[in-house]
């Protein structure tokens, strides 16, 4: 399994309505994509959300065949020509559980963090796991890492936009795709 995830910065006075719109009316075009899990359509809404306008898709991908043939199949032309050129985030997912509710998901928070160098790592996946502590009916949860940089991103998906949400960044999810295997 991939994760990918590339974040469009739009301006602040951008109106979300226009990617809303999109997704509607396109959203359902990656439903049963060759080689894909799960494509989430996430936004960061200005004055919601936090304090920028976000367009930032999360994928994951279960065999790269999937992901090679969205990149270079011409899919992803969709997204310079509409946003320009966007570095592309990939990672392995180091955990990942889906509950039945899984599709009905409509926030999800991402906290964001280092894996420091230790004599060994095996406590590591506890260690993440345990900062979506407290977080109330969770639907869904996958942690990306990166080892070229160490880093990794948790995100933890569910129904109802959580409270008091410190240190992570929220988004809305207005479509997840569920894609089948090559």
């Amino acid at each position: 399994m991939i994760g990918m995830q590339y974040e469009v910065t739009l301006p602040v006075d951008y109106d979300m309505n226009i990617i809303r719109k999109r997704v509607a009316e396109n959203g359902s075009k990656t439903d049963g994509f060759p080689g894909l899990k799960y494509k989430c359509y996430l936004i960061r809404e200005k004055g919601v959300d936090g304090f920028e306008q976000v367009y930032a898709p999360l994928y994951l991908w279960n065999q790269e065949e999937g992901m090679n043939h969205f990149l270079f199949g011409g899919y992803y032309d969709q997204i310079i020509k509409s946003f320009g050129w966007q570095h592309v985030n990939i990672g392995i997912p180091l955990f990942h559980y889906f509950n039945d509710p899984f599709l009905s998901s409509r926030y999800v928070t991402e906290t964001t963090g280092s894996i420091s160098p230790e004599l060994s790592l095996s406590n590591i996946p506890e260690k993440i796991r345990r900062m979506a502590d407290g977080e109330m009916d969770i639907t869904g949860q996958v942690c990306i890492y990166n080892p070229d940089k160490w880093r990794y991103s948790l995100f933890s998906f569910m129904k109802d936009r959580p409270q008091n949400i410190k240190d992570r960044k929220i988004y809305q999810i207005l479509h997840i795709s569920e894609g089948k295997e090559i």
